[in-house]
């Protein structure tokens, strides 16, 4: 556990941090750093690295990616929740969306570690489809799955949609398999699943943070980049005080509920699965569509347990319920755009605006929509 109490006031640290991180992802993470220090009553302390901080108090992390091995949490003083914004899983893979489905045979190959009795206990809870650690594995369980409509290739490292392509014919597939990274895909995945058309995506989850507890459903939307491709460009949510129990307990739609049941379906299998899991914020993104035989298809597509897209607003949830006590719900939102020509955000809700030297111009922000009681 950290050595700082929470009321004593945490340093807070956006560490671990990919060496490569561009400059949207960098203001980014600082960004959530700084809030969740406000949230802890803590300091943020930027450019942290432990080199530099020997002997000093154990920090509460939040890092841009989950801590792979109890090894590493160890080292970094990381015990539970309580310790950190994010998660620590067991394996490198068992933080992507690999874990999402079977092999395509019971004895294709597998990294070490892996639960192959997870594909059976996820059952509904995501649509059909197989993982595959080489390349001849994903092309048989594509052939398998095109008999039912087209498929979709997902490599397990990518992010927003990206790196996805989709296959309606087994050359169209083997043509995507040859573009796809043999080395990544040994050590990670590669998710091959039914694609659907007409597809809304929920986002449903759940953080911790201290003593501030939230639960959320809401709904994603896609944006072009600056290259014209479809991406992830913000979410919508909506935020109750309290676990799933206080979010049931809101006036919902019908498919905000199923969400939600999906979500959890899918996260008791895999903390079952994986009981090493700690993870103090879960995300879960949970997709509505049509299958290929025009029935109605629901599934998880993929889960995080690091600082994501939707953070933002779930800390804005947080810092609200902090100065009401009375609040019960909040909605919230972030959003990302792309373009040279974008207006800037509010100073407010400002994340990052400017050219990133991964992704060109882009603008993100996010912040409170409105209480429940029709405040802003």
């Amino acid at each position: 556990m950290n050595s700082f109490s929470l009321a004593d006031g945490p340093l807070v640290v956006a560490y671990p941090r990919r060496a490569r991180a561009s400059e949207h992802e960098v203001a980014s993470h600082d960004a959530l750093a700084a809030r969740l220090a406000a949230l802890l009553g803590g300091r943020h302390v930027p450019d942290y690295r432990p080199s530099r901080h020997r002997g000093g108090p154990v920090p509460y992390y939040v890092p841009d990616r989950c801590i792979a091995g109890a090894a590493r949490a160890t080292i970094l003083g990381i015990a539970g929740i309580a310790d950190l914004y994010g998660g620590v899983v067991p394996h490198a893979f068992v933080a992507t969306k690999s874990i999402s489905h079977g092999l395509t045979l019971p004895d294709a190959p597998a990294p070490a570690g892996w639960v192959a009795s997870l594909a059976d206990a996820l059952g509904d809870a995501v649509l059909a489809g197989y993982t595959a650690f080489r390349p001849e594995d994903a092309l048989a369980g594509g052939l398998r799955l095109l008999q039912r409509g087209p498929v979709r290739l997902k490599p397990a490292d990518a992010t927003a949609g990206r790196g996805q392509e989709v296959a309606s014919d087994a050359d169209a597939l083997r043509q995507a398999l040859e573009r796809q990274c043999a080395r990544t895909m040994g050590r990670l995945g590669l998710v091959i699943e039914e694609d659907l058309d007409e597809v809304e995506t929920c986002s449903v989850g759940w953080s911790k943070v201290g003593k501030m507890e939230i639960a959320y459903v809401g709904t994603q939307s896609l944006t072009p980049d600056n290259a014209g491709c479809l991406v992830y460009g913000g979410s919508e949510l909506r935020v109750a005080r309290g676990g799933f129990d206080a979010l049931r307990r809101l006036d919902l739609a019908d498919r905000e509920r199923r969400a939600i049941d999906l979500a959890c379906q899918y996260d008791a299998a895999v903390s079952a699965a994986y009981p090493a899991l700690i993870a103090s914020r879960r995300n879960y993104d949970v997709a509505f569509g049509l299958g290929a035989d025009g029935r109605p298809r629901a599934g998880v597509l993929e889960q995080s347990w690091r600082a994501g897209g939707a953070s933002i607003a779930e800390l804005a949830a947080m810092q609200a319920f902090a100065l009401s006590s009375a609040l019960r719900e909040v909605r919230a939102a972030t959003r990302e755009r792309y373009g040279a020509d974008e207006p800037p955000p509010i100073a407010q809700r400002l994340v990052f605006h400017g050219h990133d030297a991964a992704v060109g111009p882009i603008s993100k922000s996010g912040g409170i929509l409105e209480a429940a009681d029709g405040g802003a």
